[in-house]
């Protein structure tokens, strides 16, 4: 049997504890993602694959958006975030960075780029025919 990697039990409490204390801009950014708004992509917040807590993953897209703060930018948080990044490249999980600032300044260039990064296109179905006239043929529309 594999093992289970995707949200296990001994994260649940800190996972909670991390969806009621989003920051401003994992807020902000949720807004947008939640409800398979963007491209009708599913995405889930703090999600944890193995012992990280991911800030957003779309297990369709095999998509994680990380928001990175001031606590990234020390020698500790840049070790821990390639660490992660590394393992999650194992799984084939792809990892986009965004800075916070990013979130707030330039939010259609975020959405941008994580459409970008989608690997499954959106098809648009075919337009529907019209509905055939009374005594019409199919076979007259075609002509």
């Amino acid at each position: 049997m594999a093992e289970k990697i995707h949200n296990i039990k001994n994260l649940i409490r800190n996972r909670k504890k991390l969806r009621s204390s989003l920051t401003p801009a994992e807020a902000k950014l949720w807004s947008l993602l939640k409800n398979s708004q963007l491209e009708d992509r599913k995405f889930r917040r703090q999600h944890s694959v193995g012992q990280y807590v991911l800030d957003f993953y779309c297990s369709s897209e095999r998509l994680c958006i990380e928001l990175d703060g001031i606590a990234h930018f020390t020698d500790g948080g840049y070790e821990y975030d390639t660490a992660r990044t590394e393992y999650l490249k194992t799984l084939n999980i792809r990892v986009l960075r965004f800075e916070n600032k990013d979130v707030f300044e330039n939010t259609e260039g975020v959405l941008e780029e994580i459409r970008r990064n989608f690997i499954i296109k959106q098809t648009t179905p075919p337009p529907l025919c019209p509905p055939l006239l009374r005594g019409e043929c199919p076979t007259k529309l075609a002509l």
